[in-house]
C-alpha cells in the first residue's frame, strides 16, 4: 500500500529532529499527491506514489536516477531523499510558476525549451528504457486485462497507422539518450528571480529517440508549423527533411501514448477524474494527425537516405 503523508514523513532522518515542520498540498498531479513540506526555514516537495503506478511502467528507482541526474545538469530539482521500497521522493522546493501554455508557444520560450532538451539529451546513461511504441502496446493489454471497453470505433486503423510509423522509424534507428518523455505543461517550472527552466516529473524517464521529446512538448503546446521549424532550428541548428519528418510523426506518436494512458488509467485508478474525456481529447488529435494530407510524406522521408 502507499505510504501516507505521516508514515512518509517520520521515514526521513533528517527531519527527525526538526523544531518547526508544516506541509501544504500542492495541486495539480493526477497520478501521485505532492507536499510541499517546510523544515526549519528549508522547503521541499515530498511525492507519495499513487497506487498502481507499477502497471503503467513506472519504476520509482529509475525516477530517482533520472532525477538525480537531470538534477546535476540543472534542469530539475535537487534530490534531497529517496523512500524505499515505497518509491516516495524528497526534492528541494524551486519557488517559481508554471510556464502558461501560451507562453510555450513564443519563440524566446521554445529557444529556451530546445536548450534544456539538448542538456537533457546529453546527459550520461540513466537506466531504464522508453518507446511510445512499446508502450501503447503494453496498455493497451493493460486496459484490456482490465476489462476496459472504451476503445474508439476507429482504434484498429489508428494501430495500424501507428505500426506504420514504427516499421519507419525501426529503418532508420537513432542511438538513445537520456529522455524525460512526459513534457506536459504541468511539469515546466520557471524559476524566481533566475528564469531558469526547471523540467518536473521524471517517473517516465528512460533511454529512448531525443525527437520524441521534441515531438512530445510540440504536441502537448499545440505547436504548428511555424512553432515546429522553430523548435527544431534552435534544437538542431538546421531543419533537415527526416528531422522534419520524424517530428511530424512523433507528435502522432506523443498522442497515441497520451490516450492510451488515459485508457489504462480507467483500468487501474479509483481517482475522481475524468479519463474517458481525456483519452479520447487525445484520440481526435491523434485522428487528425494520422489524416494529414502530409503523413505519407512524412512517412516516407524518415530516414536520410530515403
Amino acid at each position: 500500500m502507499p505510504l501516507t503523508l505521516d508514515e512518509a514523513l517520520a521515514r526521513i532522518p533528517a527531519w527527525a529532529a526538526a523544531t518547526e515542520l508544516e506541509t501544504s498540498y500542492l495541486a495539480g498531479g493526477i497520478t501521485n499527491k505532492n507536499y510541499r513540506v517546510n523544515v526549519d526555514g528549508q522547503a521541499y516537495v515530498l511525492r507519495l506514489v499513487g497506487a498502481n503506478t507499477e502497471a503503467l511502467g513506472i519504476d520509482r528507482r529509475h525516477e530517482y536516477a533520472a532525477t538525480q541526474a537531470a538534477a546535476g545538469a540543472g534542469v530539475a530539482p535537487e534530490v534531497v531523499d529517496f523512500i524505499v521500497p515505497e518509491g516516495c521522493l524528497v526534492t528541494r522546493f524551486i519557488a517559481g510558476r508554471p510556464a502558461r501554455p501560451d507562453e510555450m508557444r513564443q519563440p524566446e520560450t521554445i529557444r529556451r525549451v530546445a536548450e534544456t532538451l539538448r542538456r537533457v539529451h546529453a546527459m550520461a546513461p540513466i537506466p531504464g528504457t522508453f518507446s511510445p511504441f512499446k508502450v501503447v502496446a503494453a496498455y493497451r493489454q493493460l486496459a484490456l486485462d482490465r476489462g476496459v471497453k472504451d476503445f474508439p470505433a476507429n482504434f484498429d486503423w489508428l494501430l495500424a497507422r501507428l505500426q506504420v510509423v514504427e516499421a519507419a522509424f525501426q529503418a532508420a534507428p537513432v542511438a538513445p539518450c537520456p529522455c524525460h518523455n512526459d513534457l506536459l505543461n504541468e511539469n515546466f517550472l520557471i524559476e524566481d528571480g533566475t528564469g531558469r527552466l526547471v523540467i518536473l516529473d521524471w517517473e517516465y524517464a528512460g533511454m529512448g529517440d531525443p525527437q520524441f521529446d521534441l515531438g512530445n512538448v510540440a504536441a502537448q503546446h499545440g505547436f504548428g508549423d511555424e512553432q515546429d521549424r522553430l523548435l527544431l532550428e534552435n534544437y538542431f541548428g538546421t531543419v533537415t527533411p527526416p528531422a522534419w519528418a520524424r517530428h511530424k510523426l512523433m507528435k502522432c506518436a506523443s498522442d497515441f501514448r497520451e490516450a492510451m494512458w488515459g485508457l489504462a488509467q480507467l483500468g487501474i485508478s479509483t481517482l475522481d477524474f475524468d479519463f474517458l474525456g481525456y483519452a479520447n481529447n487525445y484520440f481526435a488529435s491523434l485522428t487528425a494527425g494520422f489524416t494529414e494530407a502530409r503523413f505519407e510524406e512524412w512517412v516516407a522521408g524518415t530516414s536520410p537516405f530515403a
